[in-house]
């Protein structure tokens, strides 16, 4: 019998196929073996604040624990400026494969409301990893300054209204906005100074150049006590642990104030989801051991865990909330 051999050809390609989809469908799922082999090589967590201040410090030891635990160099990259969006930007236009990551704060969520034009929207080009701890603010001053409360403080600044100033890290930082949030709900009138960074204004308000400033309670804890500044008080619901005979902000004379800095990692959106899964549980995992948890209470920092579906509803709760800080406060930048 005669075959076709237009026949044969068909039944040939039919074969092919055939063993093509059984050899695609033996592969792994793509996902699963970036998770399995994740990270293969040195992952950078990009900083996107001044070296010295809160973030870069707990980045630094969140770099060495999940360097330990995934057996993967971690190395923290610091790109301060523009109020954290130049290091912000860079992490969103990097690849979305687990390699390139973000060390947040609320910083990144205020700037959601106060920029109107970004390179980047936060919710739109990242995805949710894991968030690290939270610390009090204190309100500090020169000693020079002739305050000794919040109440002194609110009198002097009612009186000479646009004289007195305060130190942040930049427009948008929560050092700035616990400010605006103060000016606000004390109703004074105090001259907004951003720096680059927070050890820069850190610096000047130890020098007495400037008046005053909202600091990260383990970061300014030892100058309160050396008696290079003077802490009005803190800015949690609760007295800070680490200076418990400072009373909050709250207590001192502006009822229901409350500003706090937290910090988180994320990373470009669509980066594998079993990837992200597998920092998520390293980051809780680290945070929630007791021996971290007792030397960060120490310093009066709070490790904070939740899953990622949690951790993008906290990001977006936190977006509206600053959103209507920076509504009622009239808070402004120069872009």
């Amino acid at each position: 019998m005669n075959i076709s051999p237009w026949v044969t050809i068909a039944g040939q390609r039919r074969a092919f196929v055939v063993a093509a989809i059984a050899a695609f469908a033996a592969l792994p799922v793509p996902c699963a073996a970036a998770a399995d082999d994740y990270p293969s090589h040195p992952v950078k967590i990009v900083v996107p604040f001044a070296a010295g201040g809160p973030a870069d410090i707990y980045a630094r030891f969140i770099a060495q624990r999940l360097q330990q635990t995934l057996k993967q160099s971690f190395i923290v990259d610091d790109q301060p400026g523009a109020g954290s969006i130049i290091g912000t930007e860079y992490v969103a236009k990097s690849d979305p494969d687990g390699y390139t990551l973000l060390l947040m704060s609320n910083t990144q969520t205020v700037n959601e409301s106060l920029f109107s034009k970004k390179p980047y929207a936060l919710m739109r080009d990242f995805t949710a990893v894991a968030p690290i701890n939270y610390s009090d603010l204190v309100l500090v001053v020169k000693p020079s300054l002739p305050v000794a409360s919040v109440a002194d403080l609110i009198k002097l600044a009612k009186s000479k209204p646009g004289v007195l100033n305060f130190a942040s890290s930049g427009p948008g930082t929560p050092y700035h906005m616990a400010g605006e949030l103060f000016k606000s709900m004390a109703g004074v009138d105090i001259q907004h100074i951003p720096y680059k960074g927070s050890s820069g204004a850190r610096n000047d308000l130890l020098g007495g150049q400037v008046d005053m400033m909202f600091d990260a309670v383990p970061t300014m804890a030892g100058f309160v006590a050396s008696g290079k500044v003077r802490a009005l008080a803190t800015t949690g619901k609760t007295r800070s642990k680490v200076l418990p005979d400072v009373p909050t902000v709250s207590e001192a004379g502006v009822p229901g104030y409350d500003a706090v800095i937290w910090l988180g990692l994320i990373a470009p959106a669509k980066t594998p989801p079993a990837v992200i899964a597998k920092l998520n549980a390293a980051i809780t995992a680290i945070v929630s051991e007791p021996a971290v948890r007792d030397a960060w209470a120490k310093q009066g920092a709070t490790p904070m865990t939740m899953s990622v579906a949690e951790f993008t509803q906290y990001l977006n709760d936190d977006i509206r909330k600053w959103a209507r800080v920076v509504k009622i406060s009239g808070a402004k930048v120069d872009e």
